[in-house]
């Protein structure tokens, strides 16, 4: 394929999808990540899309958000690793809360078979991943149905919260800095995610690496508050992603990468020289954190120390 043609298939992609990863763009035009990543340089600077950490974006990209069709064929290879991943952290009979978004629908799928489990949420997606689960209670709030990502919002959703306490809240976003936490583009979703964490002991925040060094408009979770970030291995390259990573850590949030490579999913390893340091600090506990609680996945691994046949291991989940 000619780099004309490549860049317009990569322009085609992004404008049906609103943002698109390098690593998808790369498989669709059969060429290396490399290569995309000049045609996407090239395609900026013709003022055609917005690059992003890991991906690319339509031109104002800061504001716009993707519907849940295009967010739904984003990265999934990562978010069910992710989900896979961030599933292990919840025991038999707990109470939780989860968040709207494609993420945290492909984590519900994997907690229908956790039982006594008892899930509040506000995800129409969520709930209804849940709705056959023998042993699951689901709890939805009240609020208006917000059809682009099928949630629940506003002030109904949010009084129905008040007075909620849970073990742990799973949200995710529409981008993640170590500077401002968890954000998104809407402001009525924002609303409700902070309702949400309010109601829970910690915070598990689960987003790609496409998201991460992204800044949208509405904080959701500030950095301080997010006890553990669930994230995929950022692909051979990026370095920011790495560096978002290293931010992160060096705040005190407690960092899971479900690998790749040698994990069945396939993909590229953290490039070798710019892992984050093995120091990794264990945050202390956060406002509400209840110490002690929780569960510990076995086998944890700190970031930056798995053997090729561990990149699909946690990084550093142990608990205080």
């Amino acid at each position: 394929m000619f780099a004309a043609e490549r860049r317009q298939l990569i322009l085609e992609m992004v404008r049906a999808n609103g943002a698109v990863s390098l690593r998808e763009l790369a498989r669709v035009v059969q060429t290396s990540e490399v290569t995309v990543r000049r045609d996407v340089r090239a395609l900026e600077a013709e003022g055609l899309l917005d690059r992003r950490h890991g991906g690319a974006v339509l031109p104002g990209g800061f504001t716009r958000e993707s519907g849940f069709p295009q967010k739904s064929h984003l990265a999934t290879a990562e978010k069910t690793a992710i989900a896979d991943l961030a599933a292990g952290l919840v025991e038999e009979g707990e109470a939780i809360v989860v968040g709207a978004g494609t993420t945290t629908q492909e984590l519900a799928r994997r907690l229908a078979r956790v039982p006594g489990l008892t899930v509040v949420t506000n995800s129409l997606l969520v709930a209804q991943a849940l709705a056959h689960a023998n042993r699951v209670e689901v709890v939805m709030t009240g609020g208006t149905l917000r059809g682009s990502n099928y949630a629940l919002v506003g002030s109904g959703a949010e009084q129905s919260l008040q007075g909620l306490r849970v073990s742990r809240a799973f949200l995710s976003g529409s981008g993640l800095t170590a500077e401002r936490g968890l954000s998104t583009s809407n402001m009525l979703s924002a609303s409700v995610d902070r309702a949400l964490v309010q109601a829970a002991a910690e915070v598990v925040v689960l987003a790609d690496h496409t998201k991460l060094g992204t800044d949208t408009m509405f904080q959701t979770v500030p950095t301080d508050l997010i006890t553990r970030l669930v994230t995929d291995e950022p692909p051979a390259h990026d370095d920011r992603a790495v560096t978002e990573l290293q931010a992160l850590a060096d705040q005190g949030v407690q960092i899971a990468v479900a690998g790749q490579a040698g994990g069945g999913t396939g993909g590229d390893a953290v490039p070798t020289g710019r892992q984050p340091r093995r120091d990794m600090p264990l945050p202390g506990p956060r406002r509400g954190q209840v110490p002690g609680a929780g569960p510990q996945l076995r086998s944890a691994t700190v970031l930056g120390e798995q053997s090729p046949g561990e990149r699909a291991r946690v990084a550093d989940l142990r608990r205080r």
